[in-house]
């Protein structure tokens, strides 16, 4: 495993951070996310990402487990918090109330004293900047974070939010975003003001949701028990499933073979080359998967394979930076 600084502080986190955004309390037995967490550790993986609505709090609390018996200080949780977590109107937002309720329930779930990382998962509409950057700042002072994130927020977001954190004095270290050889949006706004403010991308889906791990091939169905074959998250590859778009992928198959690398790592190391990319988050449902993923660490792709790559999924690939999410009503 190689390391690197999130952002311009002084924390140092994993190149590869395991999540479990669909796996645990939900796709896979808890046996098998237990095997996974330990095949990341094994692998030298230090950081791990989760969210208290991943599975409504179920996540958190198999992550708990699996970590428990850790040496704490020799890794860093990351967990997040927005979207609803009960049927009250406060149960979701970033609203102080919901922020101090919510990192107290993470902690209990998650079996720790405290996060590296607490997150704003989306932008709320809702709720004023200025009362959720001093819940945040509360959070971080009480000891309970030691820095502060967003995901999928805007460049103008991001530098609104950063403005406030100076004032308060807390680390605002990270920006959480979606970002593949697939789905660039991230390229035009987000990295220069994040490069300027001194913020690390911890990318999430390097892999397009599986698209990018070549195992769709076109003109035929999703394999049984991958995402795109999932009832309830097949929705999140779905615009993917297009034949133009799994033949290019198809195509990166002898480019990655000239490096001795799979797609799936071709396309992670393709990531990673970001200077501003911190960290890639992958997840697993079987432990050869995380196996199979670490080996894309440390891989330097020639100008002239990255210049490739960009220039074979250019037709397909989404670059927009309207496309990074927009704010969303607390629903």
């Amino acid at each position: 495993m190689e390391f690197r600084h999130l952002g311009r502080s002084g924390l140092v986190i994993s190149e590869l951070v395991y999540g479990n955004w669909i796996t645990h309390g939900g796709q896979v037995e808890e046996d098998a996310a237990v095997a996974c967490v330990n095949a990341a550790l094994d692998a030298g993986i230090t950081t791990f990402d989760t969210a208290d609505v991943y599975a409504q709090g179920a996540a958190e609390e198999v992550l708990g487990r699996a970590l428990k018996g850790q040496r704490r200080d020799g890794i860093e949780i990351f967990t997040k918090v927005y979207w609803p977590m009960g049927p009250g109107k406060n149960d979701r937002g970033l609203s102080a109330k919901h922020i101090r309720e919510s990192i107290d329930n993470s902690l209990r779930r998650l079996q720790t004293d405290r996060v590296e990382l607490y997150q704003a998962h989306r932008w709320d509409v809702e709720t004023p900047l200025e009362e959720t950057m001093q819940a945040f700042a509360d959070v971080v002072r009480s000891g309970k974070a030691q820095y502060i994130g967003v995901s999928e927020w805007t460049a103008e977001q991001i530098r609104a939010a950063a403005d406030l954190a100076k004032e308060l004095k807390i680390q605002f270290v990270s920006s959480q975003p979606q970002y593949s050889a697939l789905w660039r949006v991230i390229e035009a706004e987000v990295v220069p003001a994040s490069e300027e403010l001194g913020i690390g991308q911890i990318v999430w889906s390097p892999l397009a949701g599986g698209i990018l791990s070549g195992k769709y091939k076109p003109g035929q169905g999703a394999p049984a028990g991958s995402r795109g074959a999932d009832p309830k998250f097949g929705r999140f590859v779905e615009n993917w499933l297009k034949d133009d778009v799994l033949e290019r992928v198809q195509q990166l198959g002898p480019i990655g073979e000239e490096l001795g690398l799979s797609i799936a790592q071709l396309s992670l190391a393709w990531v990673l080359q970001n200077s501003n990319v911190s960290a890639a988050i992958i997840g697993a449902t079987r432990p050869e998967q995380v196996e199979e993923n670490v080996k894309a660490v440390g891989v330097k792709l020639p100008a002239e394979v990255y210049a490739k790559v960009n220039e074979l999924l250019a037709p397909v690939a989404v670059t927009d930076p309207k496309e990074t999410t927009a704010p969303n009503p607390r629903a």
